[in-house]
């Protein structure tokens, strides 16, 4: 079954850190162009950060997480990591994978709550 979950949303306080995972199964992670997205309530969903396929040797950022966001890959796992410090409340959203290549699948998402 062609799956993609997405874990390690939760809550945590303005300035703290979070890794979210995304793990494939049924296909190989590899092969895909992977994106994270996020879609905050009222607001439409926008896309966070990328890596590409094969070698995942190009990474890509939204300007509001650069230098705060880092994107990885572990092949032998099959997941891709989003790392998140800095964390700001306008990164309060729901998180998404998306993995694109000549087909595409999308995880359900995972929330992401930045509050004191």
């Amino acid at each position: 079954q062609v799956q993609l979950v997405e874990s390690g949303g939760g809550l945590v306080q303005p300035g703290g850190s979070l890794r979210l995972s995304c793990a494939a199964s049924g296909f190989t992670l590899d092969y895909y162009a992977i994106g994270w997205f996020r879609q905050a309530p009222g607001k439409e969903r926008e896309g966070v950060s990328c890596i590409s396929s094969n070698d995942g040797g190009t990474t890509a950022y939204a300007d509001s997480v650069k230098g705060r966001f880092t994107i990885s890959k572990d092949n032998a796992k099959n997941t891709v990591y989003l790392q998140m410090n800095s964390l700001k409340p306008e990164d309060t959203a729901v998180y998404y994978c998306n993995a694109h290549r000549d087909n595409e699948y999308w995880g359900l998402g995972t929330q992401v709550t930045v509050s004191s």
